[in-house]
């Protein structure tokens, strides 16, 4: 059955792109990792193209790896604080939904919940919280641990964390706030609740000191794939951020997720899908193809060195670029996409040199999604979206704003033709934009119904 909603678009931000070389591009802002005003540009242009939210990444640490490599890749080793962005972008922006990602692992759940609602009030209901457990041992080592902790006790704080943030969210009721100047009464104490919280981790009393928001509470994003991962998103998720690496393979992921909402007294509507893919974008498929090359013949060996290193879990700094690959060195299983390990296995197998190797991998890994034409991608997105692999994209456009710049002029007016992609923007919040309930209050004693 043909889809009678419209495909929801965000723009993924690296500082200068998706792409390690991004900031090699003659068409790259070189200094715009310190300077607002690269970021400014870029939230206006996704603006102006209706999208529905631009994606702040964020790890709190600096990379810990080769530092010939590091020195050449400035994406984690230079950046702002994305909740201090957000609250520049908030009040510089009017319809851009603001997304950030804060770890479960290194915040308390009280510092978020103001934090966010905050940043909600300020932007007039725009942002959402992407909630990560961490996933990098750098950043244990910056609050007080030796790496990570383990996985499922990172889940489980996770969750309670998010129940605690959402218990504060809803200290004061809608309507609330009197403002009685006759009386002298600022808010009703009837309606507004403590939350004495007493868990496993946390130990909270509350209440929130800030009125409920806009959204009823700040949009709740999630990109865990793991089976804690995935119930978490049913239960707590409103956008989740997914790698497309087959249309197969998110269609069934889609269907898992949003078959165990019920559980949870969710609608599946209530939670949206949206795959991260790159996308090169040419007049002609050359044109695109060639946009693709020519950021990978940037690419220093030592960054597609670093790169595979990662992805295989493997020290190749003294494997030597014109040399076969060392079997050795392949580990059993893969740290991250299956299909893609498999295929660089074939790869090695073939016998190609370690330096055929990193430009393969390089062209696969920054080239996930799809290279071509307007009527190409716009046919790719459409799939997708018409038979429920996703509600909508995460672009991560390898360049900015040059790539951005290119999407739009070429790809958007074709979904529009289509009839898959808004002209203008159907409310004021990022909720409403999304097509997503507002969440009701725990402590109301009357709730309003939910659409």
């Amino acid at each position: 059955m043909a889809r009678t909603d419209k495909m929801k678009l965000g723009t993924f931000v690296y500082t200068f792109g998706f792409h390690p070389a991004s900031w090699l591009h003659p068409a790259s802002d070189v200094g715009g990792a310190n300077d607002f005003a690269h970021l400014l540009d870029v939230a206006k242009r996704s603006e102006a193209a209706n999208f529905d939210f631009m994606f702040m990444a964020d790890s709190p640490a600096a990379a810990v790896g080769d530092p010939n490599a590091l020195a050449r890749i400035p994406t984690k080793m230079n950046r702002f604080e994305p909740l201090s962005l957000l609250s520049a972008l908030a009040v510089t922006t009017s319809n851009l939904g603001l997304v950030a990602t804060v770890s479960t692992s290194y915040y308390e759940p009280y510092n978020v919940a103001r934090l966010f609602a905050s940043i909600d009030h300020l932007s007039n209901g725009r942002v959402c919280w992407n909630v990560v457990t961490s996933d990098h041992d750098e950043t244990g080592y910056n609050f007080n641990r030796e790496g990570l902790d383990p996985h499922a006790l990172r889940y489980e704080r996770g969750n309670e964390f998010v129940d605690v943030v959402f218990g504060l969210w809803d200290s004061f009721e809608e309507g609330a706030l009197l403002l009685d100047r006759e009386n002298g009464v600022y808010y009703d104490k009837d309606k507004h609740h403590t939350l004495n919280h007493k868990g496993k981790h946390f130990q909270v009393r509350g209440p929130l000191n800030i009125a409920r928001t806009p959204q009823g509470r700040p949009v709740i994003a999630q990109a865990g794939g793991s089976e804690p991962g995935m119930d978490m998103a049913a239960r707590t998720a409103e956008i989740v951020f997914s790698l497309a690496s087959n249309i197969e393979r998110n269609r069934a992921f889609y269907e898992n997720v949003k078959c165990r909402m019920p559980a949870y007294g969710r609608d599946a509507d209530d939670l949206k899908i949206m795959p991260g893919i790159v996308l090169n974008v040419g007049e002609t498929e050359a044109e695109a193809k060639a946009k693709v090359d020519y950021l990978i013949d940037k690419m220093h060996p030592d960054v597609g060195r670093l790169m595979l290193s990662e992805f295989l879990e493997a020290d190749l700094r003294d494997v030597p670029l014109d040399k076969p690959f060392p079997m050795d060195r392949l580990p059993a299983a893969p740290k991250g996409s299956r299909a893609l390990f498999d295929e660089l296995v074939g790869f090695v197998r073939s016998g190609h040199t370690v330096g055929e190797l990193i430009r393969h991998y390089a062209e696969k890994h920054t080239g996930n999604g799809i290279t071509g034409t307007p009527t190409q991608i716009a046919d790719f997105m459409e799939e997708w979206f018409e038979t429920r692999a996703a509600d909508g994209f995460i672009l991560m456009f390898p360049t900015l704003p040059s790539s951005l710049d290119d999407f739009v002029r070429l790809v958007l007016p074709e979904l529009r033709r289509r009839g898959l992609f808004r002209e203008e923007y159907e409310g004021r919040t990022l909720r409403e934009n999304l097509g997503l309930s507002m969440p009701a209050n725990r402590f109301a004693k009357t709730q309003t119904p939910a659409r």
